[in-house]
């Protein structure tokens, strides 16, 4: 059996306690309900109010959940809400393109898969539900980066690495990719991440009308493109299932 951290054990047990009965606990309540020694749960308590996840009353001295875990748990609802609603559309698409098709979102310096449909024929596939894609190569990654403010920060600090020959790296190449994104309402890639491989994404918007993710297919470069470009078949695919979805969220039409 794996051995457990018990700092983190005991830091759980800690926001659990807060989550429950009383709305603002004392370090004392807090002690003797753990059966940890005080100094022992005030350094806990400081380092959750340190990382956000603990507020304390200034007058009061009591402790109550902090407004981060408000944050990551809003951002686990809204990524299960924006998979349960991409579900029927993603799956339309990769029978209608014949394409695999990819939900992502951003997480931390890339394009997290939150969903992936596997092409629809027989061919032998890996489930990549999990995987990262780089933000300045990918469709995925060019919509998050196009349309999420933050995520345009990050991939701008980035190091933007060369995959192939036709990777966009420079800032000003890269900007100018993110402008023709925003004014078309789509993202390609062929061969910028992967040698014989193309993409394309469209942006997910939520009731806000705020970027929450994006939708794309992935195939091999004869099947996506047509002598170089993209399909124009498969673009509009693409982008009637990101709005699709993006309605079914609240968004309206885009």
């Amino acid at each position: 059996m794996a051995r457990t951290i018990q700092s983190l054990e005991r830091a759980a047990a800690m926001l659990r306690l807060l989550a429950g009965g009383e709305r603002r606990l004392g370090l004392s309540d807090i002690s003797s309900s753990l059966g940890l020694a005080k100094g022992t749960a005030h350094g806990i308590l400081r380092t959750l109010q340190q990382e956000g996840f603990v507020e304390q009353d200034a007058a009061s001295g009591r402790y109550q959940l902090g407004a981060e875990l408000l944050r990551l748990g809003n951002s686990y609802l809204d990524v299960h809400e924006l998979r349960a609603r991409a579900l029927v559309w993603t799956d339309d698409l990769a029978r209608s393109s014949g394409e695999a098709v990819y939900l992502g979102v951003l997480h931390q310096q890339g394009a997290l898969i939150v969903h992936h449909v596997f092409r629809p024929d027989d061919s032998r596939q890996v489930l990549e539900v999990g995987a990262m894609q780089p933000l300045h190569s990918t469709a995925l990654g060019k919509v998050l980066s196009a349309y999420d403010p933050v995520a345009h920060s990050e991939v701008v600090e980035a190091d933007r690495q060369a995959f192939t020959p036709r990777t966009v790296t420079g800032l000003a190449d890269f900007e100018g990719l993110l402008d023709l994104t925003r004014a078309r309402g789509w993202a390609a890639d062929v061969e910028e991440t992967w040698e014989g491989v193309a993409s394309v994404a469209a942006p997910i918007h939520d009731r806000r009308r705020m970027p929450v993710g994006a939708v794309g297919i992935t195939g091999a470069v004869e099947r996506v493109c047509d002598d170089g470009e993209l399909r124009p078949e498969i673009i509009a695919a693409v982008r009637d299932c990101a709005r699709a979805v993006s309605r079914d969220l609240g968004a309206g039409r885009f």
